[in-house]
Formats: structure tokens, C-alpha cells, sequence
């Protein structure tokens, strides 16, 4: 009786060891499993990329319209920043503005100090600082969508304080505190606009976010020309209260939007992630193409960076090749202001001053921010002919840094013709910026960092950006107002220095990521690649095996050994 109960428990201690041996992920079976999904998620991804690869952009936007117009909807939340900013700049110029918010000078016309507008373009500056910190963490934990819908909420009560402004310093409130959802706006639109649509389509549609900065700008100047007449408080209250024409189209918009499918993979809501990708493409062309190779290739490049990059915290953009990638992007953001961006939004108060008419002034400042959304037609023409982002941003430089020296040497014969080729010279400058520096850097910062990483890497970008702005900010006022240094046109020479240094470190430290996809981008910044051998360099993503994709593939007698 005792052998046959021994003989009975240890039979039932064997089956349950077996079962338990069968449920652990290093039981053989299981192991074999892991690795057929493994290749199989392996062969989808391959062949997802090899599809994006050889995708047109015609083929692409037949197969995404809906991601073309879900991106583009949200890209244009960038259009109430480029509205205030021309409104700010562009005030300064405007007689009843200053009769409200300026002092008496000793000629008996009224100015904003030097350091008041120094102060109100900081202000904003500051306050999206404190937004793109916020939304380097709260947009990768609540997702893309509803972090703009919170923020279009804010920034409707915001706009209250620019319409009822009783003096200079609330004004100021106002600005900091409509920054920081401004701060949002400015990041997560491009890495929206990065996410939802192929290779094809990623350069032309991060790049729209530009097209959006130069439409705000445009009706901003639209609506202080048809308010030039008044002499009352309406004449600055019309503009500061049609920025509430913005949030509520905007946030119902933004409320039917999918979710970026990349933000689900990571968060491994895979069946949400598939389900967001059906929505961002077209029913009718979805026979070309498999949700499944999509997610698995997000899926992939997930995997492999994880392997590249330990963590995603903001300490992590400091850590191995992701320093490089974090500076490339700061730096590239910091162009954008050092090749004279913030001298040309105060170009109706620099024309003033150099003598123009105040209307003739507002009308070189409409054209200038027309060419603003012409130039971004013109990089996309040029992109869809072949040419590289970074081609063009040296190219743009190039132009940038001979258009500004010109600037400053017109400031030399003090003529009524010297101060019409100098708004002409301005609309110049406009367009080669717009074409060039202006938009592809939308497109360069969106590629350039890790999915894991690129929300908080380009927050750290926009952060210099912003610094950089802030000083810029400092130093114009003081450069063109009559009341301070008086530079005039030789702002120009100072630009123009700081443009050719920024032209030297493109040349030497700014890739090509056209035509890559990401997985290929994050391989050649892990193997070290120049940058000016990134274009021709080839490299296979799949030849590259996963961290536990090693793991697995590590004899099978070590893990029956370890049970």
C-alpha cells in the first residue's frame, strides 16, 4: 500500500513539474514558438519596408489620404503660434498699439521700449519652454491626441487675457501663459505628421507644419492692414480676439483623430495600433498593402531600438549615439533663429524705421509672409525632383548668408531707393529661408532622433531653439530701435556671421535621411556612420539580430539544464 501511494505521488509530483516545465518560456516548445513568431514578424517587417522603399509619391498618397488630412488638420494648430508671433512683431510698427502699450519718446511719438519688446517676444518663448518640458512626458503617457485636445482647451482661456490686456505687463501674463500650449503644438505636430504616414510622405507632410507658420503669419498681417484705419482700442482688440476663431474647429478635428499607430505599438496596444492604421489609409487601395507587415515593421524597429537605447527618459538623449542625434537636432532647431528668423519677424519695424511708408511697410511684410507658404511649395518641389534634405538646407544657408551681408551694406547710402532694396532684399531672404532652413528643418528633426526618444528629443531641440530665440529677442530690439543701438541695415553683417557658422557645422555634421526608414536611420547612427557618407552608405536592418532574438537562439540544453 505505502509503494503504490509513493508510486502515486511521484507520478502526480512528475506531471505537475512537466506542466509546469510546459508553461515556462524556456520549455523547447515554447522556444520554437518564440522563434517561428519571431521570423514571421521578421518576414512581415522585411516586406513592409521593402514596400515603403519602393512606394512613389503618388502611390503614396492614394494608399494615405486620410493620414495626408488627419497630419495636416493637426499640423495646423501651429497656425495660432505664427499668428501671434506676426501679431507681437509686427505691432510694433502699428501707431495705436503703441499709443496704448508704448511711452512718449522725445520726438513726441509714441514706442514700445526696447526692452518691453525684448520682453513680450520673450515672454512666449519662455512659457513654450515650460510646454515642451510638460509634453515630453504627459503626450508619451496620455498619447498625442488628447494632449492637444487639453491644450486647445487652455489656450481658448488664454486668449481672454490678450483681448482684455489693460497694460503692457498683463499683456506679458498673457504671452508666457499662451506659450506653453504653443510649446505642444510645436512638437507634437511633426512627430504626429512623422508617424502616421510612410517614407514617401514623411519629408512633405512634417515640412507642412512650416506651411502652417507662414498661413498664421499671413492673416496676422491680413488683419492689422484692415484695421490700420481705426484710431480706437478696437484696432488691436479685432486681431488679439480672432485668435479664438482657432481652438473649437481644431479640437472637434482633433476629437475623430486616429492615435498615432507608432505611440500604441510602444504602449503594446497592438490591435489598437492595427485598427488606427486601417483609419489613416484608403479602403479602396488597402488590397497594396498588409496592416500587418506595417505593425510588424513598427514592431521591429520598436525591438531594435530598445536594443540601441536602454531607456526613454530625457537622461537617455545624452547616452551613446543618441548624443549625437540630440545635438544634431538642437542645433538644427538653433539655425533656424542664428540665420536671422527673429530679425525678419520684426520686419514691418525695421522697414519703418529705415524710412518706408507704414503701409508700404505692412505690404513688403504680406509678401514676405506669402513667399513664407510659396517657399514651402517651392522644398517640396524640389524634394519630389530628388533633391536631399541636406542639400538643401546647405544650399538654403549658402543663400541665407549672401542675402544678409547685401542687407547690411544697402545700410550704407542712406536713399529712399536703398530702403526699397531693402524690403526687397528682405522678401529675398524670405524666400530662400522658406525654401531651404524654414522647412526642412521640420522634416530633418523628425528623423533624426529614435522613436523611443524623438518626442523628448525634439523637446530639447525646440528648448535651444527657444533659448537661442530668446537671446535673438534681446538683442534685435536693441539692433533696430531708434531709442537704443540703431544698427539699422548693419544687423545684417551680424546675422550674416552667425549664418556662415551655422553653414560650416551643416556641412560637416547634418545626414541625409531621405529615403530611409527609421530602423535603417537608427543603424547607421549606431555604426557611426559621417554624415556626409550617410547617403551612399547601404545597410540591411534585418541582418541584424534582436537583443532576444539571441537570447532565444541559445542551445536549448542550457534551458532544460536551468529546469
Amino acid at each position: 500500500m505505502t509503494n503504490i501511494t509513493e508510486a502515486k505521488f511521484h507520478e502526480v509530483d512528475a506531471t505537475d513539474i512537466n506542466a509546469a516545465t510546459q508553461d515556462s518560456p524556456h520549455h523547447p516548445d515554447n522556444i520554437s514558438k518564440d522563434k517561428a513568431a519571431m521570423k514571421s514578424m521578421y518576414e512581415a517587417a522585411k516586406s513592409a519596408s521593402d514596400k515603403e522603399h519602393k512606394m512613389t509619391l503618388m502611390q503614396g498618397l492614394r494608399l494615405y489620404p486620410k493620414a495626408v488630412a488627419w497630419s495636416i488638420l493637426i499640423s495646423t494648430c501651429i497656425a495660432m503660434e505664427g499668428y501671434d508671433v506676426a501679431l507681437v512683431g509686427n505691432f510694433y510698427a502699428f501707431d495705436t498699439f503703441n499709443r496704448k502699450y508704448g511711452e512718449l519718446t522725445k520726438d513726441g511719438t509714441y514706442q514700445v521700449p526696447a526692452r518691453w519688446q525684448a520682453g513680450l517676444s520673450n515672454g512666449a518663448q519662455c512659457g513654450e519652454i515650460i510646454g515642451l518640458i510638460i509634453n515630453g512626458v504627459v503626450s508619451e503617457r496620455f498619447g498625442y491626441r488628447y494632449t492637444v485636445m487639453a491644450c486647445l482647451v487652455a489656450i481658448t482661456a488664454f486668449i481672454a487675457i490678450f483681448f482684455t490686456a489693460p497694460n503692457i505687463q498683463v499683456l506679458l501674463v498673457a504671452e508666457i501663459l499662451a506659450g506653453i500650449p504653443w510649446g505642444v503644438f510645436q512638437t507634437l505636430t511633426i512627430t504626429y505628421a512623422s508617424e502616421v504616414c510612410p517614407v514617401a510622405l514623411r519629408g512633405f507632410l512634417t515640412c507642412y507644419v512650416n506651411f502652417c507658420w507662414g498661413l498664421g503669419q499671413e492673416i496676422a498681417i491680413g488683419v492689422i492692414k484692415g484695421v490700420l484705419h481705426r484710431t480706437d482700442e478696437w484696432a488691436y482688440k479685432i486681431p488679439y480676439g480672432l485668435q479664438w476663431m482657432w481652438p473649437v474647429p481644431l479640437f472637434i478635428g482633433v476629437w475623430f483623430a486616429p492615435e498615432s499607430p507608432w505611440w500604441l505599438v510602444r504602449h503594446g496596444r497592438i490591435e489598437d495600433a492595427k485598427r488606427s492604421l486601417l483609419r489613416l489609409t484608403s479602403k479602396s487601395q488597402q488590397d497594396d498593402s498588409d496592416p500587418d507587415e506595417t505593425i510588424a515593421m513598427i514592431q521591429h524597429t520598436t525591438e531594435l531600438e530598445k536594443d540601441i537605447t536602454s531607456g526613454a527618459s530625457y537622461w537617455d538623449c545624452f547616452k551613446g549615439t543618441d548624443l549625437r542625434r540630440t545635438e544634431i537636432v538642437c542645433v538644427i532647431w538653433s539655425i533656424q533663429t542664428l540665420s536671422g528668423n527673429t530679425f525678419s519677424n520684426y520686419s514691418t519695424y525695421f522697414l519703418t524705421q529705415a524710412g518706408l511708408d507704414p503701409s508700404a511697410s505692412y505690404s513688403f511684410a504680406l509678401g514676405q509672409y506669402g513667399i513664407n507658404m510659396i517657399g514651402v511649395l517651392g522644398a517640396w518641389s524640389l524634394m519630389a525632383l530628388g533633391m536631399g534634405r541636406r542639400t538643401l538646407l546647405l544650399g538654403g544657408l549658402t543663400g541665407l548668408c549672401v542675402t544678409l551681408f547685401v542687407l547690411g551694406f544697402l545700410g550704407i547710402p542712406k536713399t529712399n531707393a536703398a530702403h526699397l532694396a531693402t524690403g526687397s532684399i528682405m522678401l529675398v531672404w524670405a524666400l530662400f529661408y522658406q525654401c531651404s532652413v524654414g522647412t526642412i528643418a521640420y522634416s530633418l528633426v523628425a528623423e533624426m532622433s529614435t522613436r523611443r526618444l524623438q518626442i523628448k528629443t525634439v523637446v530639447l531641440g525646440r528648448c535651444c531653439y527657444n533659448i537661442t530665440a530668446i537671446i535673438a529677442n534681446v538683442l534685435t530690439p536693441y539692433m533696430i530701435n531708434p531709442t537704443a543701438w540703431a544698427w539699422g541695415n548693419y544687423a545684417g553683417f551680424f546675422w550674416g556671421g552667425s549664418c556662415l557658422l551655422c553653414l560650416i557645422y551643416a556641412y560637416f555634421r547634418v545626414p541625409e535621411p531621405g529615403g530611409r526608414t527609421f530602423a535603417e536611420l537608427d543603424l547607421l547612427f549606431e555604426r557611426g556612420v559621417p554624415a556626409r557618407k550617410f547617403k551612399e552608405t547601404k545597410v540591411d536592418v534585418f541582418d541584424v539580430a534582436l537583443a532576444h532574438q539571441v537570447e532565444m537562439d541559445k542551445p536549448e540544453v542550457g534551458h532544460a539544464e536551468k529546469v
